[in-house]
């Protein structure tokens, strides 16, 4: 019996990447991401464990690029985890950096999501796990536009829930802290959540029962950073 599949964007680094990894030990991998290099640098690994990973070099922000990529792809899982970020305060935001974030962390969950649903619900079966972050429950100064995306991130993902659990497909949103990866330039990420760490909520939360829904998690460090002496 074939393995499912599990579709994860902005799969070549950081959280998407630990995600296709934790995953590809029970899930056939359709990663996507704008790095060649990367993308295959991460199916070599996944075939190494003797996992199965196809790459797809795509940007998500190309809705004609997302459909051409996913096309003839039935995704029993669907992790829509690519996200950028720009934090400054609003008057120093251009209009391409907000156009940039809305566009990857927002619009971009309308195509892939929209392309795989189809397969999903003609089978009355399926998960979309959402990244979010717990920035889509609270305010900071310098996040206007990211913290505004995240907060569609965690209304999409409710409403969708609330449209899909009567066809059998499950949504979750999994909303994490302070995480160590490219995104963050801090000197110190000793104290961060690892990528790791979030992959495996997200496969926690994929491992449940039939009839049970994990839909939204919040996952923090336990540890805070140091202050300086």
């Amino acid at each position: 019996m074939p393995n499912p599949v599990a579709v994860v964007t902005g799969a070549s680094k950081g959280i998407g990447r630990a995600v296709a990894l934790r995953l590809a030990t029970t899930h056939d991998i359709v990663a996507l991401a704008r790095s060649d290099e990367e993308l295959e640098s991460l199916a070599q690994q996944i075939e190494r464990g003797g996992g199965s990973c196809r790459p797809r070099v795509v940007d998500i922000t190309n809705p004609k690029a997302v459909a051409s990529a996913l096309a003839g792809i039935h995704a029993d899982v669907l992790v829509n985890n690519a996200g950028v970020g720009t934090l400054k305060p609003f008057m120093e935001l251009t209009r391409d950096e907000w156009t940039q974030m809305v566009n990857v962390n927002f619009n971009a969950l309308y195509d892939v999501t929209r392309a795989l649903l189809p397969s999903m619900i003609a089978r009355k079966s399926g998960h979309v796990v959402n990244i979010g972050s717990i920035a889509g429950r609270s305010a900071f100064a310098g996040g206007a536009c990211y913290a505004a995306t995240k907060h569609a991130v965690v209304a999409f993902s409710e409403c969708l829930m609330l449209e899909l659990r009567d066809s059998g497909i499950k949504v979750s949103v999994v909303n994490p802290g302070s995480v160590a990866t490219s995104f963050s330039s801090a000197a110190d990420a000793s104290w961060k959540l690892s990528p790791d760490n979030v992959a495996l909520v997200v496969q926690r939360v994929i491992d449940t029962p039939p009839n049970m829904l994990v839909h939204s998690v919040e996952v923090r460090t336990l540890t805070v950073p140091k202050k300086k002496e």
